[in-house]
């Protein structure tokens, strides 16, 4: 029986390495050889491919398996209610302001890396909370991904324990409102709620073909991934979706102080949409 090749060679992981950046974006260096390799062999051993030049071309040439190797190349790792200030901001600061200014009209969030869907659901639970308080109130939220797995996780809205901790310990009245506890390790996001938010394959280099403007972007912990100038391409495409003193929420190991930027600093994380 063949083996697949131990080690990707020089060749091909400057190859890997060139499709990973033309088909998600993110900029890989070469010493992430061994992790490329663990997470694709798997996928060549079920394609019955042994040699890291034939999966190359395979890739290349099969759009399903184009999908897949980006759904291996991409990191998604994320929890609810991630960095408790800028929720403390969302909740206590974001939604009254825009509330006072803006009544009548329906509030429009972009989770721009939302992952298995974690930040959006977040983002839908202080939206319904809000509404508590103020019935008028009208809001959508859009959630987006490269990677089409961590959408089929969040269209599902199932999460386990790992994930959910953090709302467990700080918000246990959220948990207990807006999930049915399906297993003793899982939960699952309840239909009624599960309908307020959308998601959708997007590239964020890519300009959004969307007609909506936002009032809030969330693009956090995905700029890491990208050098300087698609950081900057991608702010851009920002921008140009949110609406006039829309605001930008970062990732907690993200600054745009040293990018050529529209964005102007409000708080720790918090950017506010520059004048034109």
């Amino acid at each position: 029986m063949s083996e697949i090749e131990k080690e990707i060679s020089d060749k091909d992981l400057k190859k890997i390495l060139s499709l990973v950046k033309s088909y998600t974006g993110i900029t890989m260096e070469e010493r992430k050889r061994e992790l490329l390799g663990t997470r694709i062999r798997p996928q060549m051993r079920r394609l019955k491919i042994f040699k890291y030049e034939e999966y190359i071309d395979c890739i290349q040439n099969n759009p399903l398996e184009k999908q897949k190797f980006i759904n291996l190349a991409t990191t998604n790792e994320t929890h609810f209610f991630r960095t408790e200030s800028i929720w403390k901001y969302f909740e206590n600061e974001f939604l009254p302001n825009w509330w006072l200014s803006n009544k009548g009209q329906t509030l429009r969030i972009w989770s721009a890396a939302s992952s298995t869907g974690a930040e959006a659901y977040s983002i839908m639970m202080l939206c319904e909370e809000f509404r508590t308080k103020e019935f008028a109130f009208k809001y959508h939220v859009y959630g987006s991904d490269i990677c089409t797995d961590v959408l089929e996780i969040a269209n599902q809205g199932i999460y386990g324990d790992k994930v959910l901790a953090e709302l467990k310990l700080k918000r246990p009245m959220l948990h207990q409102k807006y999930f049915n506890v399906i297993s003793s390790t899982q939960s699952q996001i309840k239909d009624e709620f599960r309908k307020q938010v959308e998601f959708a394959v997007h590239h964020l280099h890519i300009k959004s073909s969307r007609k909506e403007f936002y009032d809030l972007i969330f693009l956090r912990n995905v700029m890491i991934y990208f050098n300087e100038p698609d950081q900057e391409m991608v702010l851009r495409h920002m921008k140009e979706n949110l609406k006039k003193d829309g605001i930008l929420i970062m990732g907690e190991s993200e600054s745009l102080a040293r990018l050529k930027t529209d964005f102007q600093y409000s708080l720790p994380l918090i950017y506010k949409k520059a004048a034109s």
